[in-house]
């Protein structure tokens, strides 16, 4: 059916093959339902593109003044210390002007758009907050051709025309590397993420854009690719102790906290000082970096800021008003600690 048609919840009761009631059941979620026949009714309203009507939506619970933003399932050996101050910003910034923040989880497997279309259809939400993108991000794609209002904390393909809020990562770790430089550093080596992670390739482009302005010569046994955990970076600098002393770093970049805690852990299985014998930098500045012994040198993000802005400009969309600018890059903060220290004072 056209999308220029009207499509009403008699259509869908139809390709769904149930009763205009249970059709109605399962969008205002009125009473109880089997899953299999939710499943038909949300699939069949998908298809044939079907909107909850705005007004009979406000008849029945006021406007929806809800924002939605799902959470993803983090393994133990790991954290998102960025994502926690970016809910509480996103809620803080949304509650100023009169919204809530509608939290929902992201499953593990099977379309990750799922949960975003029920939503949708049901008419539970104004718009979505994404964060956690990659490199054409399915969400983002969906939501696109619902053209379904949405912001993101994270670029996804610079194809795609959509609204998105971010970190320069890039300008992150060419600061870190600048610094590590400024104190007499040849040989920086960095720990890198997978190269499928869309974040860490600018993280990582940083590091190349900062050792060529320098025109310094990368080693390929600097560079090391490992996944976001403590026992990945201390295998990784592991590694990168086990080099000929000749080419061995007096620096690492990583690409996380969390990665760097490992290197740090590993210096110290070697009897090795951080900031003395080797330089370590991390990303992100989570709480307990200062608290490191020696505290952590680390690229700090904007996170409130960036949780107002993204709101801000959801908030635009959903009322129809124009965006200057739909494309923000914020630039981090590099927060010099103990980790880190000139090369002359390093062991020849």
């Amino acid at each position: 059916m056209p999308r220029e048609q009207t499509v009403t919840i008699r259509d869908v009761a139809r390709r769904a093959g149930v009763s205009i009631a249970t059709v109605s059941y399962v969008l205002n979620e009125s009473a109880p339902i089997s899953q299999e026949t939710r499943a038909r009714v949300l699939a069949a309203a998908a298809e044939l593109g079907y909107r909850p009507s705005a007004i009979a939506r406000g008849l029945r619970a006021g406007q929806s003044h809800t924002l939605g933003y799902s959470w993803h399932h983090v393994p133990r050996d790991q954290w998102h210390p960025i994502l926690d101050p970016f809910l509480y910003s996103i809620a803080q910034a949304a509650e100023f002007q009169g919204y809530h923040i509608l939290t929902f989880t992201q499953a593990e497997y099977g379309d990750p758009w799922f949960p975003y279309r029920e939503l949708m259809l049901t008419g539970r939400v104004d718009g979505f907050i994404i964060s956690e993108t990659n490199r054409d991000d399915p969400r983002i794609r969906y939501l696109l051709e619902q053209d379904f209002p949405f912001v993101a904390f994270g670029r996804a393909n610079d194809q795609w025309d959509f609204p998105y809020v971010d970190v320069d990562n890039a300008a992150g770790t060419r600061m870190a590397v600048q610094h590590l430089i400024g104190l007499g550093h040849r040989r920086i080596a960095v720990i890198a993420w997978p190269e499928d992670s869309l974040t860490g390739s600018y993280r990582f482009q940083g590091y190349l854009e900062a050792m060529q302005e320098a025109r310094l010569e990368i080693d390929t046994a600097w560079i090391i690719r490992t996944e976001h955990a403590e026992a990945s970076g201390r295998q990784a600098m592991r590694m990168l102790l086990a080099l000929p002393p000749d080419c061995r770093p007096t620096a690492v970049v990583t690409m996380s906290d969390l990665m760097a805690i490992g290197a740090m852990n590993a210096l110290y299985e070697a009897g090795l000082q951080p900031g003395r014998d080797v330089s370590v930098v991390g990303f992100d500045d989570v709480p307990m970096a200062q608290y490191l012994r020696p505290p952590l040198t680390t690229v700090r993000q904007p996170v409130a800021e960036v949780g107002k802005l993204v709101v801000e400009m959801l908030l635009q969309i959903i009322r129809g008003e124009p965006l200057l600018n739909k494309r923000l890059l914020i630039q981090p903060k590099l927060i010099v600690r103990e980790s880190t220290g000139r090369v002359e004072e390093l062991p020849r």
